[in-house]
C-alpha cells in the first residue's frame, strides 16, 4: 500500500479542461459572452509577464461565470464531469488508476484545475482524494477569485509533501509538463506521460521515467 498522485489535464485526460467547462457553460448563457472583455487586462498581464496563470484563471472565472448560483452550475459540472471522465482520458490512464487501486494505493488526484468540477472528475474515476485550486463563493453564488495558491508547480511541490507526511509507503506520481517534474522528482516512481520533446529531456536527466499514454 503506498501513495498514488495524478495530474488531471494532459495526464489522465486528452486535453485541458478549464477552457471547454467555461464555453460549455456559456454555450448555455451566451448573453454572458458580454462580459468576458472584463478579463482582458489580466490576459495581455499573463502576456507580458506580469501577472501569473492563477490571476488570469481567476479573471476568466469571474468575467464568464461569477455571480452565477451554485445550484445553476451543479447540473452543468455533473454533465460534464461524466462526459469527460468516460470519453476524454486516456485508455493508459484509467489503466494506470485501476492498477493502483487494486495495490491498494490511496489515489489523489492533484490539479490546478478549479474545484468546480475536479472533484466530480475525481469521484467518478475512482479517485479518493482531490487536491485542486478552490474558488471563492459569496453565499451560494461564484464570486470567482480563488481562495487558494493555484495547484502548479511550487505549490504542487508543497502539496506532495503534505501528502507524504501522512500517507506512508512507497509513492508514485504521473504528470504531463515541465512545471510537473518538481514534485515527480519527489516520489520513488515519477512518470512525465506525452511529455514536450524539452519536458522528457529535463525529465530524463532528473531521472524520471517519460511513457507515451493512449
Amino acid at each position: 500500500m503506498g501513495l498514488a498522485v495524478f495530474d488531471l489535464d494532459g495526464t489522465v485526460t486528452r486535453r485541458t479542461t478549464f477552457g471547454p467547462y467555461l464555453l460549455g457553460m456559456l454555450v448555455r448563457r451566451p448573453w454572458r459572452l458580454v462580459r468576458l472583455p472584463a478579463a482582458l487586462p489580466a490576459a495581455v498581464g499573463f502576456g507580458l509577464g506580469l501577472c501569473g496563470r492563477g490571476a488570469l484563471k481567476g479573471a476568466l472565472l469571474r468575467a464568464a461565470l461569477g455571480g452565477i448560483a451554485r445550484a445553476d452550475l451543479d447540473g452543468w459540472t455533473e454533465r460534464f464531469a461524466a462526459r469527460w471522465a468516460a470519453h476524454e482520458t486516456f485508455a493508459s490512464a484509467r489503466a494506470a488508476i485501476e492498477a493502483h487501486a487494486r495495490a491498494g494505493d490511496h489515489l489523489v488526484l492533484m490539479s490546478a484545475s478549479p474545484d468546480l468540477y475536479v472533484p466530480a472528475i475525481g469521484r467518478a474515476l475512482g479517485f479518493q482524494e482531490i487536491i485542486c485550486t478552490q474558488v471563492r463563493w459569496e453565499d451560494d453564488r461564484l464570486d470567482g477569485h480563488l481562495s487558494t495558491a493555484n495547484c502548479r508547480g511550487d505549490e504542487k511541490v508543497r502539496r506532495l509533501r503534505q501528502l507524504r507526511e501522512r500517507v506512508a509507503g512507497a509513492a508514485s506520481a504521473y504528470g504531463n509538463s515541465i512545471t510537473d517534474i518538481a514534485h515527480l522528482a519527489l516520489v520513488e516512481h515519477g512518470v512525465l506521460v506525452n511529455g514536450t520533446a524539452r519536458a522528457r529531456r529535463t525529465a530524463r536527466r532528473t531521472g524520471l521515467t517519460c511513457e507515451r499514454w493512449r
